[in-house]
């Protein structure tokens, strides 16, 4: 099984028993998020019925905080298996619409100050 590489503590603004959140290592676009389950699980089916409704609980909080912070109108939720271990992506999007706005090289995340301005909204809305 391929392993999610560690997150750059800088870039965790949520973390609780079975999940954390953090920026995307290298981001396709600013305050990309990734939301991952602790516990190697390597698909959404092999979650029970209340792990995925706490893991998609989650997802749509930080959504709303992304789209708080961020002020955008969209982000996309992406769930692509490529590492084999139950994760989402959260990627906002700004100008671009469909598919391009997923097209862009990743680069290294070296500014981490919107993991604070995330984590503010997150507790507005919890």
């Amino acid at each position: 099984m391929d392993l999610l590489a560690n997150p750059i503590p800088e870039a965790v603004f949520f973390e609780e028993d079975k999940l954390y959140v953090c920026l995307a290592s290298f981001p396709i676009a600013r305050g990309h998020t990734i939301v991952v389950w602790k516990e190697a699980i390597v698909d959404l089916n092999l979650l029970g019925r209340h792990d995925y409704e706490h893991l998609m609980d989650t997802v749509n909080v930080i959504r709303e905080a992304l789209l708080k912070a961020l002020q955008v109108e969209k982000v996309y939720l992406l769930y692509m298996d490529e590492a084999r271990h139950v994760h989402w992506y959260l990627v906002p999007r700004y100008n671009e619409e469909g598919i391009n706005a997923l097209s862009h090289e990743p680069t290294r995340i070296s500014d981490f100050s919107l993991a604070k301005e995330i984590k503010d909204e997150l507790k507005n809305l919890v």
